[in-house]
């Protein structure tokens, strides 16, 4: 099997944590988020992976294509790196990837985490995962038959249509097929306001006869803007506290109290402070005197005097709070 991760978007909404690290890169829990991902979709499918696409811009540079091919060695694949030249949907940032579009292929966007406890079934021509939504009207859904296969695709139904969302996952037995109907969309210039989309394609195949059905996660985690960042991270600490080893023995932690779940990573200093519980400190991170709940904070980073709560810090970043000289006579607040 081969897996295609298209992650070629700038990601603006995540700046100024993107301006210098891809959006994909970021950690959760001490993981860049396309490692999670992918680490999500191996405990799907019972085969090997040979290899993994990493789709991307051609200006993320090579030391961002060093760190992805090091994930897929990690993971036991071989890495491929594909270059997206313009955004023009999700079709067509795919099908940069058509080398690897043969036989088994899952394809997940980079901006997706989920908790599942699916396996994929081979036998399947094409598997779409959804998760329920509350309001459609702002998604691509997909309708079922009384056979529980998609007998159709909706892009943001403002009607009731479903309201089984898809979340970017998808699995096809078939890949070169798949590459097939991707390139009669950009042959034929079938374009939903400017932009190639992967949903013009299935639906093509589903009225050829390919027959798609869908697959179900237990949680869809988005990784688009902080807030959602900062969630995420607290979920994947959530789901991650009994099966990995989140607070490194390298670390040095002095007269302070660690709420867990938290990640704590070598070469961590904490001193004097109160952690989590939801936090992720990464590599060379330094606490002192502070309090820290449900955020993220990057590598070499230094917190001092401070309070934080459902935040995220960059990289090498200096964060001090200034001491006050206070005087409050009886009965005042002071906030």
């Amino acid at each position: 099997m081969n897996i295609i991760i298209p992650m070629a978007g700038m990601g603006k909404r995540m700046r100024p944590h993107t301006l210098m690290t891809a959006k994909p890169l970021l950690p959760i829990a001490g993981k860049p988020v396309v490692q999670r991902l992918v680490e999500d979709i191996l405990a799907t499918c019972n085969e090997k992976v040979e290899e993994i696409a990493f789709i991307i811009g051609p200006s993320f540079g090579k030391e961002v294509e060093r760190h992805l091919c090091q994930v897929a060695e990690t993971l036991g694949a071989k890495g491929k790196i594909c270059y997206q030249e313009t955004p023009l949907g999700t079709a067509h940032a795919i099908l940069c990837a058509s080398e690897s579009l043969t036989g088994n292929v899952f394809i997940a966007f980079a901006d997706t985490l989920f908790k599942a406890t699916f396996s994929i079934d081979k036998n399947k021509d094409a598997i779409v995962w959804t998760q329920k939504v509350e309001d459609p009207r702002a998604f691509g859904v997909v309708k079922l038959n009384d056979k529980e296969e998609i007998e159709a695709f909706v892009e943001k139904p403002q009607d009731f249509v479903s309201d089984l969302a898809i979340i970017g996952v998808y699995y096809f037995k078939d890949g070169n097929n798949l590459k097939k109907e991707l390139q009669r969309l950009i042959d034929n210039k079938i374009m939903l306001k400017g932009e190639y989309q992967i949903t013009d394609a299935m639906e093509h195949m589903l009225q050829n006869g390919v027959k798609f059905y869908t697959g179900q996660v237990d949680e869809w985690l988005d990784c688009g803007n902080k807030d959602a960042f900062v969630y995420t991270n607290q979920r994947v600490l959530e789901f991650k506290k009994d099966t990995e080893k989140l607070i490194s023995p390298k670390a040095v932690i002095e007269q302070s109290v660690i709420i867990p779940p938290c990640y704590i990573a070598d070469g961590v200093v904490v001193k004097n402070s109160v952690i989590g519980p939801h936090v992720s400190l990464e590599k060379g991170v330094m606490v002192e005197d502070s309090r820290i709940k449900n955020s993220v904070v990057q590598s070499d980073s230094v917190v001092k005097n401070a309070s934080i709560a459902a935040s995220m810090l960059g990289k090498n970043v200096t964060y001090i709070e200034k001491s006050k000289e206070l005087s409050l006579g009886d009965f005042s607040t002071q906030l």
